[in-house]
């Protein structure tokens, strides 16, 4: 679930082709905005996905992970009929939970003095989803939501790719949802000086910052041998993660931190730096967080940086904080599978301190066996994810 639409494939013709999903934004609750920009779901109708009786407890983010789930189990050709059980792990990450469902209950409180929502609580309870997603299915393995802000979809799949390598479960649904386009929200994230009021420029030099966005990613992961047996149509290998804390400073990126996150990951997969392909960055378009990156990428890929195809795809989608992890790796999948690497849009002029191969303005056909999509969020929690191509 994404800005470009429902469905995975919507979201990759969006990237591949470099069309920006970034449009206005105006609230029905309007104040005077510095920012009017974002990446938004504008035509998601969810009465029509979604049961009447479900969705009297769904918050907007829980809405965009059932309907990201329902794709992911489709894709998976799991069977629906009977409930998935004890040997399912569901771990659905978000970096905010009920965003949408906590602002009408603020507004209905402190201006228009209306009843509130009977059932606030269960919407904005950030395991919403998780749980929505378990009740659907019949998970009644190990679940819960993973909040480590934009690291948040990245470290779900991350545990769920543990738990099902270690034999704890056969099978775990992952992923990350995000709706946090509220007037509340949004000005927290202005009044910190983040957000662009133009186009986002990721790498680029007069870069001014990040756009934000809303949306979900879902996945299927379970060992090769049952997927195999069962006739699954794999997508790709995940074979490595990595996961680290800089303990530095509560928005201020740490460099070593991610060179650690991004060396236990390649040590995960069993992999050499110069094996990776391609990266799908973090690359918020902010100056301290772009700058922090490349030099940890630098530092970790040695003189293979040079040809290493890199790549933001938020100016695309934008930052959906808890979801950018899951819409990132979709991405990153989809590289290996068509063989083309998505581009950084909206570039302008190489920044000296971010020297990368940052693959600009257009996409680039490139035979990619393993790739690498980075997660570095405030709070200093850093997450990487090594994808390998399918046999």
């Amino acid at each position: 679930m994404t800005a470009a639409g429902l469905g995975v494939d919507k979201l990759w013709t969006a990237a591949v082709e470099g069309q920006s999903q970034v449009k206005t934004l105006e609230f029905e609750r309007s104040y005077k905005q510095r920012v009017t920009q974002a990446a938004y779901l504008s035509e998601f109708d969810p009465s029509s996905m979604i049961d009447d009786d479900v969705m009297r407890y769904c918050d907007r983010f829980t809405q965009f992970a059932l309907v990201a789930t329902d794709e992911a189990v489709c894709k998976a050709g799991l069977e629906t009929h009977q409930p998935f059980g004890s040997r399912t792990a569901v771990i659905i990450g978000s970096g905010i939970g009920g965003a949408c469902s906590n602002d009408d209950a603020h507004h209905n409180f402190y201006v228009t003095r209306e009843r509130e929502e009977a059932m606030t609580v269960p919407r904005v309870m950030p395991n919403a989803a998780t749980s929505q997603v378990c009740i659907k299915y019949g998970c009644t393995g190990p679940s819960f939501a993973i909040s480590s802000a934009c690291s948040s979809a990245a470290q779900s799949i991350g545990v769920g790719f543990q738990m099902v390598q270690s034999g704890m479960v056969d099978r775990a649904i992952v992923g990350g949802s995000e709706a946090l386009l509220t007037p509340s929200v949004f000005r927290a994230w202005e009044v910190m000086r983040v957000l662009t009021p133009e186009l986002c420029r990721p790498f680029s030099k007069h870069r001014t910052g990040m756009v934000l966005g809303e949306g979900a990613a879902s996945f299927v992961i379970e060992t090769k041998e049952a997927a195999l047996q069962r006739g699954a149509d794999i997508l790709c290998e995940l074979v490595g993660y990595g996961t680290t804390t800089d303990a530095y400073d509560i928005i201020r990126p740490l460099s070593e931190g991610q060179v650690t996150c991004m060396q236990q990951a390649l040590e995960g997969a069993g992999i050499l730096p110069h094996q990776v392909g391609y990266i799908n960055a973090h690359g918020t378009g902010t100056v301290l967080n772009d700058i922090a990156e490349t030099e940890a990428i630098r530092e970790v890929f040695g003189a293979h940086a040079d040809n290493l195809p890199v790549s933001s795809t938020k100016p695309i989608h934008g930052h959906t904080l808890g979801a950018a992890g899951g819409l990132e790796l979709a991405i990153t999948i989809k590289t290996l599978i068509e063989g083309t690497v998505p581009p950084t849009i909206n570039w302008k002029e190489a920044d000296p301190r971010c020297e990368l191969d940052m693959v600009p303005n257009a996409a680039r056909p490139a035979e990619v066996e393993f790739a690498l999509s980075n997660s570095f969020a405030f709070g200093g929690i850093n997450a990487a994810l090594v994808v390998k191509k399918a046999d």
